[in-house]
């Protein structure tokens, strides 16, 4: 490696996550849901995230349409299991009626192998307001909601599974420009590893525990700011790094995070101002995994 990587750590936790398919009559709907369904990650204010995994070909699909493998992630309380899937539930009913429902000719259909599952006639089905029935279609029990335009079709039974949330790498870089192709580069490499999203896409404001305002949740992770670096005296950003981009990781299994943190760092190790490649920890406040950069290249 021709960059500096700090001998420092990236800070995980627990998560649980649904995986379902989406497809829709064309690639513009299928778009469309897609990012509606996903948009605003936001469970470090105790709500739920989404991505996008995967965008898949005809043949990849139940139905023979353009699809999308999504991932919806909740905070996962080992204390309260039946609450945390609650939450994931109810939270992921709004993402689907709102974000997915709505778009036509959408279809939904579980993709994750998991005993453990969701009904979805509950929060989802019955938007149908009793109008809605359940057939087999695909080998697969689907339940079709009257809408305006057709039936909304869904899988009934939706699996839902524990992994791992919160992977992180960040990039020291001299320029905004510099840093934006560096986060593009990563987000690409990214999707190359099966099971993982990246919530924010290029996220541009790591946050801290300690807050001056804890009503409004996380603030900035101020010592990494390098517009404030010559203001205050707890700076952590070196004079020549000014933009500092995140990538933040879910994935289906610890290893799968590891290999796309790997993967992240490897996609820019040549690149001319990228100063070092550190990550965002918590001093174990936060998480139980300790993903350790150097580790990710024995």
């Amino acid at each position: 490696m021709t960059i500096d990587i700090e001998n420092t750590y990236a800070e995980a936790f627990d998560g649980l996550y649904m995986r379902i398919i989406v497809t829709a009559k064309d690639k513009k709907r299928l778009k469309k849901a897609a990012y509606n369904s996903t948009a605003l990650p936001s469970v470090i204010i105790n709500r739920t995230e989404g991505g996008i995994e995967k965008w898949l070909n005809k043949n990849e699909t139940p139905d023979g349409r353009l699809g999308a493998i999504l991932q919806y992630w909740g905070r996962l309380n080992e204390k309260a299991v039946s609450k945390s899937v609650d939450r994931l539930y109810r939270e992921i009913s709004y993402r689907i009626r709102q974000g997915i429902l709505v778009v036509p000719t959408t279809a939904i259909y579980n993709a994750c192998d998991s005993e453990e599952k969701i009904d979805a006639l509950n929060r989802i089905g019955h938007c149908g307001d009793g109008y809605e029935y359940e057939t087999e279609l695909y080998g697969r029990q689907i339940i079709k909601i009257p809408i305006m335009m057709g039936d909304f079709i869904i899988e009934r039974y939706l699996g839902y599974k524990k992994g791992v949330m919160g992977g992180n790498v960040w990039f020291m870089c001299t320029t905004e420009d510099v840093a934006l192709e560096a986060g593009d580069k990563a987000i690409k490499a990214i999707k190359k590893v099966e099971g993982v999203i990246t919530t924010f896409d290029i996220c541009a404001a790591g946050s801290k525990l300690e807050t001056k305002f804890p009503h409004i949740g996380p603030t900035t992770n101020h010592p990494y700011c390098p517009t404030i670096k010559d203001k205050i005296s707890d700076s952590k950003v070196q004079k020549d790094v000014n933009s500092i981009p995140e990538i933040v990781i879910n994935g289906i299994s610890l290893r799968s995070v590891k290999k796309a943190m790997k993967e992240a760092i490897f996609s820019v190790k040549d690149m001319t101002g990228v100063v070092k490649i550190t990550a965002g920890n918590y001093g174990g406040k936060l998480g139980k995994y300790k993903i350790f950069l150097r580790e990710l290249f024995p």
